[in-house]
């Protein structure tokens, strides 16, 4: 079989997380500088090798003061942990159109294992003749887990962020 390479379209990906703040609502945030690639078999999405690099420094939620404070070492610790990686070890199919993507998340000097339920939306040729593929990513991770650990009680009870982290990636990537 012919092995494939698909590099990430930035253009038509995103990249986001959600957080409950003050345990009553989501904030959500995205990274606007990463990339990523696959490597499979032709026409065989189980087969993929998956690769993936965010770049810390690009983090956006869309407030400049909560983004420096992510930043700092209270979470992410840019400055000695540029990078967020992850690196797929299998590539499950469920049923249908439904996977699962096995694989290593580093983050903050911390490698954990994470499943990623994704949908494969297929192949398809654009306007201009390139081929792209599609998949959808959702996850869910516990931050603590990877050595984020700030926080702040809340006087009413609970506290200011959750531990949970809701991941979900919209990808489109181009045949190389």
């Amino acid at each position: 079989m012919n092995k494939q390479k698909w590099t990430i379209d930035n253009t038509h990906s995103s990249i986001e997380f959600k957080i409950k703040h003050m345990m009553i609502t989501n904030i959500k945030g995205n990274f606007t500088d990463y990339k990523g690639e696959i490597t499979m078999n032709e026409g065989d999405f189980e087969s993929a090798a998956l690769s993936f690099t965010a770049e810390v420094a690009s983090i956006n939620t869309k407030n400049a003061d909560r983004d420096k404070h992510l930043m700092s070492a209270d979470f992410f610790d840019a400055e000695q942990f540029p990078k967020v990686t992850f690196t797929s070890t299998k590539v499950s199919k469920k049923s249908g159109h439904d996977y699962t993507i096995t694989g290593e998340l580093n983050m903050h000097g911390v490698s954990k294992i994470v499943h990623l339920e994704t949908e494969f939306g297929g192949e398809m040729k654009d306007p201009w003749g390139n081929t792209k593929l599609a998949i959808n990513v959702v996850g869910k991770i516990n931050r603590k887990d990877w050595g984020l650990n700030w926080n702040s009680a809340l006087e009413t009870g609970g506290v200011l962020v959750s531990e949970e982290v809701k991941l979900e990636a919209e990808l489109q990537f181009v045949l190389a």
